[in-house]
Parts: C-alpha cells; sequence; structure tokens
C-alpha cells in the first residue's frame, strides 16, 4: 500500500509556491478583470509605476490564506479518494487514469468550496488597480477582507462566484494532480526517467501547461464574477456573466491573461510538486523509512 502522508502536506508545498509565483497571479487577475484588452507588460509597467515593486505583491495574504484553505482540502481530499477507491487489483500499482481523475475532480470541487472565500479577497485585493480609486476594496489585508465583506455585503458574498469557482477547481485538480501522476507513471514506464528531481519536474511542467489551457476559461469568468464591479449585464451569475462578456468582446476574452496564467501556473506547478516530493522526503526520514536525498 502507498505511504500516508499528512493531509496538510499539499496545503504547505502550495503555500511556499505561492510566495515566488504571487506577482504574476496578480498581473493574470488585473488582465482578467480590465475592461479593456491588456498587454501583461503594460500591466506589470503600470503597477511599478502606480505602486512600485511591493505593488506586485499586494494580495499576498489572501493568496496565502487561499492556499491553506483550498490546497489543503484538495490535496488531502485527494489522497483520501485515491486510497478509498482502491481495489484489490490497484494494491501493486497505480490507480486507472479515470479514478485518478475522478478522486481528483471530487477533490477539487471540495477544495473550490473552501477556498471561496479567501478567492474573492484573492482577485479583490489584486484587481485594486483596475478600479477608480473610490470604487477600491482596499482590503489591508485577507482577515481585514474577511470582516469586512462580511459585515458590508454579508456572508454570502464571500461565496459570489461559487459556480464557475468549483468549475475551474474541478478541471484544474483533473489537469493538475491527476495528470502530475500520469505523466509521472508514464515517464517512469518509458525507461527515460528514475524517481528524482528531474521527473517531478518533466512530470509538473506538463501538468502544469495541460491545468493552463483547460482552466482559462472558467478561470476569467470566475475572476469577472469575483471582482464585483463588471458594469455591464453580466449579473452575478457564470452564464449571465459569460453571455454578456461574449457580446461585448466577443470569444476571445476566454483566454485573456493566458500567456501569464501559463508562465505563472507552470513555475507554480513545479515549484509546488517538487517542494511536495522533498517534504515527503522528509517526512519519510523522520519515519526512519528514507534519506533527505534524492536523485
Amino acid at each position: 500500500m502507498p505511504t500516508q502522508y499528512p493531509f496538510w502536506l499539499g496545503g504547505a508545498a502550495a503555500s511556499i509556491a505561492a510566495c515566488f509565483t504571487h506577482p504574476l497571479d496578480a498581473v493574470k487577475n488585473r488582465m482578467q478583470t480590465a475592461k479593456t484588452k491588456q498587454g501583461m507588460g503594460s500591466v506589470l509597467v503600470q503597477t511599478a509605476k502606480k505602486e512600485g515593486i511591493p505593488g506586485l505583491y499586494v494580495g499576498l495574504t489572501a493568496s496565502l490564506l487561499r492556499q491553506m484553505t483550498y490546497s489543503v482540502v484538495r490535496f488531502g481530499a485527494y489522497d483520501a479518494l485515491k486510497e478509498h477507491l482502491r481495489s484489490p487489483s490497484d494494491s501493486k500499482g497505480p490507480l486507472p487514469a479515470w479514478k485518478m481523475a475522478l478522486c481528483a475532480s471530487l477533490a477539487g470541487a471540495a477544495g473550490g468550496l473552501a477556498g471561496n472565500p479567501a478567492d474573492v479577497l484573492l482577485v479583490r485585493m489584486t484587481s485594486d488597480l483596475n478600479l477608480p480609486s473610490q470604487k477600491r476594496y482596499n482590503y489591508s489585508n485577507a482577515l481585514t477582507g474577511l470582516v469586512r465583506v462580511f459585515q458590508e455585503e454579508g456572508p454570502t458574498s464571500l461565496f459570489r462566484g461559487l459556480t464557475p469557482n468549483v468549475v475551474r477547481a474541478i478541471l484544474m485538480n483533473a489537469s493538475q494532480l491527476a495528470t502530475y501522476d500520469m505523466f509521472k507513471e508514464s515517464l517512469v514506464s518509458s525507461g527515460l526517467y528514475a524517481e528524482g528531481t528531474w521527473l517531478h519536474f518533466s512530470a509538473s511542467f506538463l501538468a502544469g501547461t495541460v491545468a493552463t489551457t483547460v482552466c482559462s476559461p472558467a478561470d476569467v469568468i470566475k475572476a469577472r464574477i469575483m471582482n464585483g464591479n463588471d458594469n455591464g449585464n453580466g449579473g452575478n451569475h457564470g452564464f449571465s456573466a459569460l453571455k454578456a462578456a461574449l457580446k461585448r468582446e466577443g470569444p476571445g476574452f476566454l483566454f485573456r491573461g493566458f500567456m501569464p496564467a501559463w508562465i505563472r501556473l507552470s513555475p507554480n506547478t513545479i515549484i509546488m510538486f517538487i517542494t511536495l516530493e522533498k517534504l515527503r522526503l522528509i517526512v519519510d526520514w523522520s519515519r526512519g523509512k528514507g534519506t533527505l536525498v534524492s536523485a
């Protein structure tokens, strides 16, 4: 049977990765919530001029809160579900691809629900520059933001954009967690790789590219709704927001921010999975089952 690891390990790895890639996440959100098309370079320059380099780290507290809710749940649930669905015939090898995809999808739905409040704060905090000064939220940190949303808008606003967020989380986990495991197994089976850092790097790079492509449309819709300042007729629901944006901007808006999303998600996925594998090594070492050195 596979080794059992602490449920919070994935959330810790995701939090470490978020510290490195948060500026790209901020740029992606600003591009997705902007009313006009902006390039990644222009958003970076605009942010640096208005807020300086620290402006790229606005919303980091919300990002960390998101990882310690969304990612803790999705990684913990994914591992638990894989063990629950493991049959005697699966005991000596990896799960079939469909079982991994199912487990990842269910775990993603649970994680999306758990992380939605932090996601609302993250989108708002990183997108404030797109708004006129009188309409900005100006949350000083994630905890302050939680209290203000609860007091000023009611608790239901913390679950704004829940439907597209859960859809995105399902797609993300099926195309990131499950494909990472699938790519890792395929690369080992091919004989091209042995267990080690290069295997983890290659599998996570491929998984990050797949995940960015699959998730981009849902990610854009989610960001628009959570930002809550769309003056069009899109409303707060995924379908109406999609319909209104398609009418105003055309289908290309569904992939707005794709490049910063890919530039952000690929290294984020690589750092996250390599960190996770190293944390697993540490756990194995602490249990007397391995060493701290990998290939």
